[in-house]
């Protein structure tokens, strides 16, 4: 019997079992979500290397690439939160039940999304204050990304469906197995046919020459193609969650009304967060492109430093939701407390790496001396923040797998619009884009505490 069964069947789960099964369930999403972002390394890389105006159109609109994409995982929320509490109470009929919904919901709300995003891609770089040389660039990758929504939208609610199943390993190798596709599909299609030296010979490589509408063919295809693998196991090779013959969907009011009480303030979270990252980028754009570029090359720096947050902070999701439909809740609040402190252990660690290394990793990306050397600098900056960034990674995930969605995503609201925004506005006049980060730091430093201090109450755990 594995640790999850000892957990839903009501048996006792000592420290070092608990250890074990967080580490279990997060070290799969820990290497498929590293995996990713040094997949992205290489991508932001292969645009870099065509020059700092193509990296700075692509930056310009990741913010709001990023809010649409959120929305979408928001959506997810609702219908995988539940999932895990019926495997969790032994109730799989229920569970294949919320699958099939989830994905026709999935699937109507993405294609609505895309319809408003594509409508939007030639005004989002101009509200952003982006200048001439970079709008048209920035405005197509945009619309291209906005197409991939519908194949993005069903990848990540298929994996979340399955990882709340308890099957973390399939969805983090397919998610690995992306970065790869993506990286070969990018190199195909940004750069023009060329020559390439390997040991010794003379190779010609073929090449679309297209660049930032590679980068951006390369990733909705990507997408697409891991959708339906995620898909196919999902539907039907997954143990419990597969279609079986005569199940028919049944289309639920009282599913439809918790999916949305427990989606709409992740929606509202996501929103805050991005709109907050857009403000943001309002106040880079006028910097500059060395600025703009700096600014794009940190964020995905910083994202490798706290993916493993985001794993711990999945397998949290899991582990709180399944013990809730266990009613365990015994072992609610332990593991509540242990996932967090584990995430906020692991990255102290990746901190303290990303301020050693921090010149190495801008190194990567840009030969251009000053993005560098300014990289270089906000990326220490940050690296102040990531033991309290990583409490409230965690217990976001926790509060998600208990279905309390609300308070986390005010607590969003305060620390990102009262804190963040206010003096990212105030240092900018005075200290550029450190001034940014700077205020980045100081605020996600006030909102990992406060999530411990909501932690430690027992409000966010149902009674029933």
């Amino acid at each position: 019997m594995d640790r999850l069964e000892l957990l839903r069947n009501g048996k006792a789960l000592n420290r070092s079992q608990m250890l074990l099964l967080i580490g279990q369930l997060s070290l799969p999403v820990i290497l498929a979500q590293s995996a990713s972002i040094i997949m992205s390394y290489v991508d932001a890389a292969m645009v870099g290397h065509l020059g700092s105006k193509e990296a700075a159109a692509i930056g310009l609109v990741a913010s709001c690439t990023w809010l649409v994409g959120s929305l979408c995982f928001a959506a997810n929320a609702g219908f995988t939160v539940q999932i895990a509490h019926a495997i969790g109470a032994k109730r799989e009929l229920r569970a294949r039940n919320l699958v099939k919904v989830g994905l026709l919901f999935g699937l109507v709300f993405s294609l609505i999304l895309m319809g408003l995003g594509t409508f939007m891609s030639d005004k989002i770089p101009a509200l952003l204050g982006a200048n001439a040389e970079i709008h048209q660039d920035a405005a197509t990758y945009f619309m291209i990304i906005m197409l991939g929504l519908p194949g993005m939208q069903l990848n990540s609610m298929a994996a979340g469906m399955l990882q709340c199943s308890g099957n973390m390993k399939l969805p983090s190798a397919l998610q690995i197995t992306s970065c790869f596709i993506n990286v070969l599909a990018n190199f195909l299609l940004i750069f023009e046919t060329r020559d390439v030296s390997l040991a010794g010979f003379n190779i010609t490589v073929p090449g679309a020459g297209l660049g930032v509408v590679g980068a951006g063919l390369g990733t909705i295809l990507t997408t697409y193609f891991i959708a339906s693998l995620m898909l196919f196991f999902l539907l039907f090779k997954s143990k419990s969650l597969r279609l079986r013959a005569g199940e028919k969907i049944r289309l639920s009011i009282k599913q439809l009304k918790k999916a949305y009480k427990i989606s709409w303030p992740i929606g509202l979270e996501q929103l805050v967060m991005y709109s907050a990252q857009i403000m943001l980028m309002t106040f880079v754009a006028p910097l500059g492109t060395i600025s703009i570029a700096a600014h794009s090359f940190a964020i995905t720096i910083e994202s490798l430093c706290y993916m493993p947050g985001y794993g711990i902070g999945a397998a949290a999701t899991t582990l709180i939701g399944q013990s809730i439909g266990a009613k365990r809740r015994d072992l609610t609040r332990k593991l509540a407390f242990l996932t967090t402190g584990v995430g906020m252990i692991v990255m102290t660690c990746t901190g303290v790496l990303m301020y050693i290394f921090a010149p190495e990793l801008i190194g990567f990306f840009t030969v251009d001396e000053d993005i560098r050397a300014l990289g270089t600098a906000i990326l220490r900056i940050e690296a102040i923040a990531e033991p309290l960034y990583a409490a409230s990674i965690v217990a976001n995930g926790v509060f998600r797998g208990a279905g309390s969605t609300f308070a986390p995503s005010m607590m969003n609201l305060l620390s990102m619009w009262i804190v963040r925004i206010p003096l990212a506005a105030f240092l900018v006049s005075g200290h550029g884009l450190q001034g940014a980060w700077m205020a980045m730091c100081i605020e996600l430093c006030f909102r990992g505490t406060i999530y411990i201090i909501h932690l430690c109450r027992k409000g966010w755990i149902p009674t029933h």
